[in-house]
């Protein structure tokens, strides 16, 4: 990309942190500016590049708002991230871009800084959604039990991570054994942008159970999403949907989705 491309795009993909550096949390969350840029390019495609493909604007080899080339390793990340540029009409609206600042995470953001990723998701290794239940009424404890057993049992065989459940909101603290499996689940993610996928997936669930199992292949996004949701889902059945509610949550599935599709992709 020209650098008077760069400048037309750097607010909206996202401004460096602090000592010039990105913050990976505000990256990958997004927003618009006041005002959208404007489409300046003909063509959105792909090139190959030193460590994958690379996104290419009218030719032009687009950077991301760190000012690093925008690679990719696979392609098929680069034929998705293209076509989400492609897609883009009159403006280019980061709202509907999901996997471009999830991308732009990851270089700006991750591949530097893998190890202070790896211990913001540790934390959730103590709080997981999937170990706190209800206590009642008796159908919300019976789906959360249908939803979130099968989890724990997984996470218990699979990984090594025996997790203690509590009733309500009281914190119940994990075995040291526990923690350890799941700090050394993630630390064994050596694809940062798999490593950023899972990190979307545990904040926006509250569960790095879930997130794992999405890596892993034990759930598809679609379950995964509705594990994630239970409550919601319950509660929305006792008292009915809220529009404003829904819009919210069908702009985090968009991020959740996309996050899935990161870390699932083919090898």
């Amino acid at each position: 990309m020209s650098t008077s491309g760069d400048d037309v795009t750097r607010d909206w993909l996202g401004e460096p942190g602090e000592n010039g550096k990105p913050d990976r949390v505000q990256a990958s969350r997004g927003g618009s500016g006041p005002t959208l840029p404007k489409r300046f390019y003909a063509q959105a495609g792909l090139a190959e590049a030193e460590g994958g493909f690379r996104l290419v604007l009218d030719g032009r080899g687009a950077n991301t708002p760190g000012r690093r080339p925008l690679v990719v390793p696979d392609r098929v990340l680069g034929e998705a991230l293209a076509a989400e540029w492609e897609a883009q009409a009159d403006v280019i609206d980061p709202r509907t871009m999901p996997l471009t600042r999830l991308v732009n995470t990851t270089i700006d953001g991750v591949v530097e800084r893998r190890a202070a990723v790896a211990e913001d998701l540790a934390a959730f290794a103590g709080t997981d959604l999937v170990a706190y239940r209800a206590g009642a009424p008796e159908r919300l404890v019976a789906v959360q039990s249908e939803a979130w057993d099968p989890l724990v049992a997984w996470v218990a065989e699979t990984l090594g991570a025996r997790l203690f459940l509590a009733e309500g909101v009281m914190h119940v603290e994990q075995p040291e054994g526990s923690v350890a499996a799941l700090r050394a689940a993630i630390e064994a993610v050596d694809d940062p942008f798999r490593l950023a996928a899972l990190h979307t997936l545990t904040t926006l669930t509250g569960s790095l159970v879930i997130a794992l199992a999405v890596l892993h292949g034990r759930l598809s996004a679609d379950d995964a999403w509705a594990a994630a949701h239970v409550d919601e889902t319950y509660q929305a059945s006792v008292w009915g949907r809220d529009a404003e509610a829904e819009a919210r949550l069908a702009h985090r599935r968009t991020e959740f989705e996309t996050a899935a599709m990161v870390a699932q992709r083919p090898n």
